[in-house]
């Protein structure tokens, strides 16, 4: 008997013990804390264009209402880019001229380039000298306003006549207001690049650098011949 008690007593103890320890009920699984989930970067979805910047939005219509341009006329956006260094692109077969200062287009212009017998050299020109009153010694001191200087043999940017076609005898000609516009931004040593491709207006400067190949007649060109 005194043996069956003690094993009463103990089992009793063990059974008082369990009945002690904690249960995990639904209640403390619903209360306890989780683990945060992983952070994950999202990303574009392919085939999603994400929206354009202000100075994009502004190019493209800059290059939209170039597609419309007259012989004589031009569109001047200088205020896309107020400051950084400007390059000229004058695309012969366009007869356009298209500005970009710190590699923003901020102006699109027609040209009238050099005609047969006087033709217009291709290459990449350095401004040599810029004068606002300057006459020809090579053709009856015809005027040449705003005059910048490209090669030692009299190759020049200038205000003159633009008929729509190629008409100098040898220097790209500018409407008057736009030689002056451009003649305000430029410096000695700004770069002018006179190419036979015919570029996009936001394409050009890639292409005279050689950054991008040149498709043929990229965008047709109204009034040119």
């Amino acid at each position: 008997m005194t043996f069956a008690k003690s094993i009463f007593v103990r089992s009793s103890i063990v059974a008082l013990t369990l009945a002690a320890l904690p249960v995990a009920s639904s209640a403390m699984q619903a209360t306890a804390p989780t683990p945060p989930a992983p952070v994950v970067e999202s990303q574009p979805a392919m085939g999603i264009q994400l929206p354009q910047a202000p100075i994009e939005i502004a190019q493209n219509q800059l290059a939209a209402d170039a597609a419309d341009l007259d012989a004589g006329e031009y569109v001047w956006r200088p205020e896309l880019a107020p400051a950084g260094a400007v390059e000229i692109v004058v695309s012969i077969p366009q007869q356009r001229a298209y500005i970009y200062r710190a590699n923003t287009l901020i102006g699109v212009t027609t040209v009238s380039t050099g005609m047969a017998g006087h033709r217009t050299p291709t290459g990449r020109y350095p401004i040599m000298e810029k004068r606002r009153t300057h006459f020809s010694n090579l053709y009856n001191n015809a005027p040449m306003p705003f005059m910048q200087r490209l090669t030692m043999g009299g190759i020049a940017l200038h205000a003159g006549q633009i008929p729509g076609y190629p008409a100098s005898h040898g220097c790209v000609r500018l409407p008057y207001a736009m030689a002056q516009n451009i003649f305000g931004v430029t410096q000695v040593r700004s770069v002018v690049h006179i190419v036979n491709d015919s570029p996009t207006p936001l394409t050009a400067l890639r292409v005279a650098r050689g950054e991008r190949p040149a498709a043929p007649m990229e965008e047709p060109v109204r009034g040119t011949r």
